[in-house]
């Protein structure tokens, strides 16, 4: 059975971690995604930890997780003949796909205007960090993703009374919502284009990703909420168990008596004190967390969690790395790709798996992320018809990695 998106061919010039991710997405779904790469490699692949490659370079856990299902051409693209042989394979793709700095393909001469003069109805994709197209005052700015987490309000949104802004508190949020977001825009104009045959310019700024998953931000902040009250008007905290901690959230009055229950104080329903959300969040420390930490004592945080969750309740256990690698629901799901290592750690690599789950598509197993300038030779024999001995002068060049 073929994969929903056998067909679509897609040129990456991409690097470390939000396009990369997107492509990656397209690519499990049977997409063809060749990544461009300078003959040095992307940024990705110097982030740590890493591994060694065959070749006894060093492949970034950054690259690792974001390179799946892909081929490698190491591409000079600051050179002429780099520059020549890229706008040579455009026409052979449906997409061409870049995350510079905003601007930077335009003055390589391979920005969208350019590419659209040798193939009219590519479907051009950038991802910045404030955008290429518009006027925004930061379109000249450097971005990663904490820059635009920071800009997007939720730094100082969640922040509690006495502590400082935490950076990166989920990871990459920018960048992993700037790729999904990308993967949209890109749908979407392929199926424009099925119906019109025209190309278009999709334009992705981390920062209107951010800004758009971080919406409780202005959502509430117009409402007059300037940042989440301390204590919350609910309970929605962590909780100490025998062996660790483990989250609840409870916002309806009738989830709170299924808590008093469970945890043995049916008193605190009858508490005036606590006869709403408001009264909760007042008095988490002095009455709700010794009773329930109390009754957790004698359990692990996944007890707990399962005593609680039998009731009704949302909860579940504060996993640690070590954990997450051993869960049974990850496996059941096919969440964990183990990468064999090439560099003698007997360990591998876990990666993650394909979140979407089609029930007409079965999954295929990925193929390991590609070394540097693995498939550049078979890419420029096959699509542009060269040789051998043209091929190695261009490396002999330094134009190419092969």
């Amino acid at each position: 059975m073929t994969q929903p998106l056998e067909g679509v061919r897609i040129l990456a010039a991409e690097q470390m971690q939000a396009l990369p991710y997107a492509t990656q997405l397209l690519a499990r779904m049977g997409a063809d995604v060749v990544k461009v790469e300078p003959i040095a490699g992307e940024s990705g692949r110097g982030s740590q930890p890493s591994m060694v490659d065959p070749e006894g370079r060093s492949v970034g856990a950054t690259f690792l997780r974001n390179n799946l299902d892909k081929r490698s051409l190491a591409l000079d693209l600051r050179s002429e003949k780099g520059r020549e042989l890229f706008l040579q394979l455009v026409p052979k793709f449906d997409v061409v796909a870049e995350n510079f700095k905003a601007g930077a393909m335009d003055r390589l001469g391979l920005g969208y205007d350019d590419v659209a003069k040798v193939h009219p109805s590519i479907i051009y994709v950038s991802v910045s960090g404030f955008g290429n197209r518009g006027d925004s005052p930061y379109r000249d700015w450097p971005a990663y993703s904490a820059i635009v987490e920071a800009m997007s309000g939720i730094y100082e949104f969640t922040r509690r009374p006495g502590t400082t802004p935490r950076a990166n508190p989920v990871g990459a949020l920018g960048d992993i919502s700037s790729g999904l977001y990308a993967v949209i825009g890109i749908l979407t104009a392929l199926r424009q284009r099925d119906r019109t045959g025209e190309g278009q310019h999709v334009d992705i700024a981390m920062y209107d990703a951010t800004v758009a998953m971080t919406d409780i931000v202005t959502g509430l902040g117009s409402m007059g909420v300037e940042r989440l009250s301390y204590p919350s008007p609910m309970i929605l905290d962590t909780f100490k168990a025998k062996d660790g901690w483990f989250v609840m959230q409870l916002v309806r009055e009738h989830q709170f008596e299924r808590l008093a229950t469970v945890v043995g104080h049916k008193e605190w329903v009858d508490d005036p004190r606590l006869a709403t959300r408001a009264g909760w969040g007042q008095h988490l420390e002095d009455v709700l967390r010794p009773g329930i930490e109390g009754w957790a004592a004698q359990y692990t945080k996944r007890e707990a969690t399962e005593q609680l969750a039998a009731a009704g309740l949302a909860v579940g256990p504060c996993l640690e790395s070590g954990d997450v690698m051993h869960e049974p629901h990850l496996e059941a799901r096919n969440m964990l790709v183990a990468l064999e290592r090439t560099d003698g750690v007997e360990q591998p690599v876990l990666l993650p798996g394909n979140p979407v789950k089609l029930s007409g598509v079965p999954e295929d197993e990925p193929v390991r992320p590609p070394w540097l300038g693995e498939h550049s030779a078979d890419v420029l024999r096959d699509e542009l018809g060269l040789d051998d001995a043209e091929i190695q002068r261009l490396v002999a060049d330094g134009i190419v990695v092969a």
